[in-house]
């Protein structure tokens, strides 16, 4: 079961990141149902989150929930940054980034101390909180919680199918690629 799961997965998430930016960021319906939605929908969100912890699972670091945690609190701030001031340009490019970078760490297998790991994966937090505080409509606070209960699910989906994998490197590293893969694409299409 365990390793059909993986094998899936592997195909999935490239393929559906390949949809490219029909299915990146749009406005945000509100309320807990959309903010639970809302990183399952989004493609550049989705792999991010799964990436994060798929890099958790494979960092080494003594607590493994951290990476997760760091990215989850920069999001939070992300998201009030993004409701009191009006979104930079470069933030789609920028949350494209994060997913390419996040595939590589994982592809790569780059071993990264925590005092960088850790600000690196806030940051992008911060990225994508950012994004989606800008446009979050009413009803801020149910769907934000919406949104970083979804991601944390994401995480830990992404951090237990890098523990299954465990043993398997090429098919971690594979999962990474086809995840930087998509990152490329959301990067070339924005």
């Amino acid at each position: 079961m365990t390793n059909r799961l993986l094998r899936a997965t592997a195909l999935i998430l490239p393929t559906l990141a390949a949809a490219g930016p029909a299915l990146a960021h749009g406005g945000h319906a509100e309320g807990l149902g959309a903010g639970l939605a809302h990183p399952l929908l989004g493609v550049d969100h989705l792999v991010a989150m799964v990436a994060i912890g798929l890099w958790a699972a494979q960092s080494g670091l003594a607590r493994g929930w951290a990476l997760p945690a760091a990215f989850l609190g920069g999001m939070g701030g992300g998201i009030g940054l993004g409701l009191v001031g009006g979104l930079p340009g470069w933030i789609e490019p920028g949350v494209a980034a994060t997913v390419l970078v996040l595939g590589l760490v994982v592809a790569l297998a780059v071993p990264l101390r925590a005092a960088v790991a850790l600000p690196i994966a806030g940051a992008f937090g911060l990225l994508h909180g950012m994004a989606h505080g800008g446009e979050i409509g009413g009803s801020v606070p149910v769907t934000a919680l919406g949104m970083l209960a979804a991601s944390a699910a994401l995480h830990g989906l992404g951090f237990a199918l890098g523990r299954a994998a465990t043993g398997r490197a090429a098919l971690l590293r594979s999962g990474g690629a086809g995840i930087a893969a998509a990152g490329l694409a959301l990067v070339i299409a924005g």
